[in-house]
């Protein structure tokens, strides 16, 4: 289990998914040092483990995916927070999560990550990997950072901005949507290209082939910039610095409960007007 432990509601709440599953024979560990703040035992390296549960909200998740995506097992979503886009269920549904746990009664849906690679005078200094996205961005508030966006190793445009996002489907209802990017349904293999705040004309996001390389250039004579996967774990890097990134060598697998559409999810969590002028004149 991977628990939001700043939540005052979360002792109680971890205490009773660990009794529920304790009672079907089932062993709930913890990651460190969260365990010794739950009273619970610590899961390892060696601990076998079938189910990353996340108690929380999307932030939770990302942080379980690390942990799943180690061991290639399915990582579960309980919704704590507000939006939880990319989590499973809502609290109020948690018992019945907790069964379909106990029963094996779950779904699989393998999301596309991101390897990302940053070469600095020809040697590579930096790599890693998101479920969301990878942001190279600048590392002071008064820069700008300015880049050179290439596809395939063709130059495809130059701007000075705050950065450049590459996110994948998953990622596309998280910054990059906020950044301007389209939204893209999970079952597309694509990458996104969402500039943010450039200053140029055409600065418009760009969505690539899966087997697409999308790189992007520091300025030789710029400033540093910070490269970030998933907003969590980020490393500074230097002027003439060339980011690459493409499709992930390993996806991460999320476990679903239900076969309720990636529409209906949109509509729900974002609380969209799907119902208009037809229902009312029919």
């Amino acid at each position: 289990m991977v628990a939001h432990t700043g939540r005052a509601d979360i002792g109680p709440v971890t205490e009773h998914v660990r009794d529920r599953l304790a009672a079907a024979g089932i062993e709930l560990r913890a990651i460190d040092p969260e365990a010794a703040e739950l009273g619970m035992a610590v899961a390892d390296a060696q601990t076998p483990v079938e189910l990353v549960l996340t108690l929380g909200g999307d932030g939770t998740l990302l942080r379980g995916a690390e942990e799943a995506r180690v061991g290639n097992v399915p990582v579960l979503g309980i919704n704590l927070g507000r939006v939880g886009f990319l989590t499973e269920t809502d609290a109020e549904h948690l018992d019945a999560a907790l069964d379909a746990v106990i029963a094996g009664d779950y779904q699989i849906s393998e999301r596309m990550t991101v390897d990302v690679t940053v070469e600095h005078e020809g040697r590579t200094i930096a790599d890693g990997w998101a479920l969301n996205e990878v942001s190279v961005e600048k590392a002071t508030r008064e820069r700008i950072l300015d880049v050179v966006v290439s596809v395939d190793g063709r130059g495809v445009s130059a701007f000075g901005c705050d950065g450049v996002l590459c996110a994948t489907p998953t990622g596309s209802t998280a910054y990059a949507f906020s950044a301007g990017g389209p939204i893209v349904w999970p079952g597309v293999d694509a990458l996104l290209v969402v500039p943010s705040n450039a200053h140029a004309l055409f600065a418009r996001p760009l969505v690539v082939g899966a087997d697409s390389t999308v790189s992007v250039h520091l300025d030789p004579d710029g400033h540093e910039a910070v490269l970030a996967c998933d907003g969590r774990r980020s490393v500074e890097i230097p002027p003439g610095s060339a980011v690459s990134m493409r499709a992930g060598h390993q996806p991460v697998r999320l476990a679903r409960l239900s076969e309720a559409s990636f529409s209906d999810r949109l509509v729900r969590k974002f609380s969209l007007p799907a119902h208009g002028w037809r229902e009312a004149r029919h």
